[in-house]
């Protein structure tokens, strides 16, 4: 028998979202992967280098995931309870979490990486990036694109300007990046496919990813997400479509910026 609205709102309401493990969506919501898995290739780079910062690092979960990472690992992070959950996970491996602000100038020295790495930052300080990274270091980032995951977040906003939808665009981070004298060298954007099966599954999500709706409550739209709820049991998922990009950047190994 389907679950009413009223069950479905206090579990989603009352389950916890520190972190960045959305395994609690495991069967009520799926989002395409992107072809060039990021995991590996993060993996794949972390095993080469010798100093490496994760960026907005979450909880520690994408880190933790990597087999091997450098003799010197740090991750940042600004939200206190994602602080000690990163710091929790992390310092049994060997890692330094760094409690930042998320704001310049990042607390380091310059050159002091030879690998920068993050995923899904909020907002890329390029300049920052540029300058703790050594001549010849690597920046390598996933990041979320223009418009993702649009067709829910008008669903609860309206429409948006052409301005909105064109934030986050990937031009925009290779200008920014080169701006700040690093060189580009991969590119990618790739537009997927994700569904949700139950409003838990949206206000699970609403209530994780702040920025998405940034003044999500349940209480302020739960006319919306009554609405949505009968969509879903009449019409099946509501599917959007999430937007990712892949960015590497290196410094030139004789930089005039630094």
């Amino acid at each position: 028998m389907s679950r009413t609205y009223e069950e479905l709102e206090a579990e989603a309401a009352s389950v916890s979202v520190e972190g960045w493990d959305f395994s609690w969506l495991n069967g009520r919501a799926t989002e395409q992967r992107p072809s060039w898995g990021y995991q590996r290739q993060l993996g794949e780079r972390m095993a080469r280098a010798s100093a490496a910062l994760d960026i907005q690092t979450g909880g520690g979960e994408v880190l933790a995931g990597v087999p091997k990472r450098p003799p010197l690992t740090v991750a940042t992070e600004s939200w206190p309870p994602n602080v000690a959950k990163a710091t929790k996970l992390l310092h049994p491996l060997g890692v330094v979490v760094v409690a930042d602000s998320d704001e310049p100038p990042l607390p380091f020295a310059d050159s002091a990486f030879d690998l920068v790495v993050s995923r899904h930052p909020v907002t890329t300080w390029w300049t920052e990036i540029a300058r703790v990274l050594q001549p010849g270091g690597t920046y390598f980032s996933q990041q979320v694109g223009p418009a993702s995951v649009f067709e829910l977040v008008e669903f609860f906003l309206g429409p948006l300007p052409a301005e909105i939808h064109r934030r986050r665009h990937p031009d925009d981070a290779r200008a920014q990046a080169e701006s700040a004298g690093l060189h580009v060298t991969d590119l990618r954007l790739e537009s997927l496919r994700t569904e949700f099966f139950d409003i838990g599954a949206v206000i699970y999500f609403l209530r994780k990813v702040i920025w998405m709706v940034p003044d999500f409550t349940v209480e302020r739209y739960r006319p919306q997400l009554r609405a949505l709820h009968e969509r879903i049991q009449r019409d099946g998922p509501f599917v959007a479509r999430t937007t990712r990009f892949l960015i590497e950047a290196h410094k030139p190994s004789t930089s005039s910026n630094r």
